[in-house]
């Protein structure tokens, strides 16, 4: 059958098979752990929980603190007034320049979880160093708090099997999300609560992501917090919105309960 191809569909397929692995070879970090991840099949690719599988109106607002800590009383007053239980992932390095704004966090009965100790790279790591780099930062929020975290958010949301294996060897929940406010990306407060309150994945069960040291979250948060009880959701945090057990993933990262 092959013989009877004509001279140019080899070189095309050749021409193909360069460009793929120009690709791979020459991709960044995440891009190459997406690309290695799919080339490896989808049987033995491993999920964070992006979002949780619930017939009840309820989801979980995050918030990711590796950098400064400045707002971190406003957010924690708005979300005091709304009634708001979120959970916080906090790296270690800043736990140890922001002791007492992690025992307010505490204090206030929100879920502390784990950011990793450096915020490092996790796809480009060892079993044995992205296990380091969770358990470090357990240490540092049990000493702080006596807070035993089992929550664990891969710092740049990057993550491969590897990531996800450490995770659940150290009896930690690899945890993503499906709603990004782009905080991060300073483009105004509008702009924001669009985003996540007419986000394509705002459902049952969404973790949103926000930051602590965003410029815009502590002007807008209110508004989206009222916007999305206008929309009928209630909040529980990370920990009482996932599955502990008897769960599977489906394609996406949502956490199902086995039938």
């Amino acid at each position: 059958m092959f013989k009877s191809l004509p001279k140019k569909h080899y070189i095309r397929i050749a021409l193909l098979a360069l460009l793929v692995l120009f690709a791979a070879v020459n991709a960044p970090p995440a891009a190459r752990m997406v690309f290695n991840t799919v080339a490896s099949g989808a049987a033995s690719r491993k999920l964070p929980i992006y979002s949780v599988d619930t017939p009840e109106k309820k989801l979980a607002i995050s918030f990711d603190a590796a950098w400064g800590a400045e707002d971190t009383d406003q957010i924690l007053e708005i979300l005091r007034n709304n009634e708001v239980t979120a959970t916080f992932f906090l790296c270690g390095y800043w736990v140890d320049k922001n002791p007492e704004a992690v025992k307010k966090i505490a204090e206030a009965g929100h879920d502390l979880g784990n950011h990793g100790n450096t915020h490092a790279h996790g796809a480009q790591l060892s079993l044995e160093q992205n296990k380091n780099e969770i358990l470090r930062c357990h240490e540092k929020i049990k000493q702080l708090t006596g807070i035993e975290s089992n929550l664990f958010r891969p710092p740049y949301g990057e993550y491969n099997n590897t990531v996800i294996t450490a995770a659940e060897e150290v009896n930690y929940y690899p945890i993503q999300w499906d709603v990004d406010s782009h905080d991060w990306m300073n483009k105004g407060v509008d702009y924001e609560i669009n985003r996540v309150l007419n986000n394509k994945n705002l459902s049952n069960g969404s973790i949103v992501l926000f930051h602590n040291d965003a410029k815009d979250t502590p002007k807008c948060l209110d508004t989206i917090l009222k916007g999305l009880k206008d929309k009928g959701y209630s909040f529980v945090p990370v920990s009482e919105l996932i599955h502990k057990e008897n769960y599977y993933m489906d394609h996406t990262g949502r956490q199902k309960v086995k039938s």
